[in-house]
């Protein structure tokens, strides 16, 4: 059985990818760059540093990645502030996984301020999983499976009995690197895109019943 859900959160446990690229459009547009939304799908759920170094790269800009960074969350803070909503079937989940004894973590590329931004406004403080991992607690982003072997280790579950929530392709290659089964949600990328996924829903409402005794 299943005995830990391990949940990404931009596109998972909040629909936050419009948001974080348009303060990302506004940070480079400060710094006098024009920059498209388009720019940034290929480093989606690869954390920050990619997020927005790997369009600086493309444009040829060179950043101060720590400031752009504080920058672009800072504004980011400002754009969801009193705005932000669980996606369908968020909570319903969490308490499905609470009354079935399984742990959760969260496990998210995203630096420690956007998690702590994005778990204030929708309501699910970090007290309530049993365990977060943020972008900066690990050396190599996804697609690297680090950080879902990080969230299993502090947890205490074997990698086997993990499940990992996943809505974005780096995301995806990243649990089936660490080991863990993942269920995939089409709430950022289409089906085919996350075909290498055990399952996939459209979110966490249609989770199928059997869900943590289907491994």
């Amino acid at each position: 059985m299943i005995q830990a859900v391990l949940f990404d959160m931009d596109g998972v446990l909040v629909d936050t990818e419009r948001q974080i690229c348009q303060a990302a459009v506004r940070m480079f547009g400060e710094r006098g760059i024009t920059v498209q939304p388009e720019d940034f799908l290929p480093f989606v759920g690869a954390g920050e540093n990619r997020y927005i170094g790997g369009v600086a790269e493309k444009y040829g800009v060179a950043l101060d990645l720590p400031e752009a960074k504080l920058r672009t969350y800072t504004i980011y803070g400002e754009i969801v502030r009193g705005r932000l909503e669980p996606l369908r079937g968020v909570r319903e989940f969490i308490r499905r996984c609470r009354e079935a004894g399984v742990k959760t973590a969260i496990a998210t590329s995203a630096d420690r301020m956007k998690m702590e931004i994005n778990l204030r406004e929708t309501g699910l403080p970090a007290e309530t999983f049993d365990a977060t991992v943020n972008g900066l607690q690990v050396k190599h982003k996804k697609p690297s499976p680090e950080i879902y072997l990080t969230a299993a280790q502090k947890l205490g579950i074997e990698p086997s009995r993990c499940l990992v929530i996943e809505d974005a392709v780096n995301g995806v290659q990243a649990a089936k690197a660490a080991g863990m089964y993942c269920m995939a949600l089409t709430t950022s990328f289409d089906a085919e895109q996350l075909k290498d996924a055990d399952i996939i829903c459209k979110d966490l409402s249609e989770a199928p019943e059997d869900i943590f005794r289907r491994f």
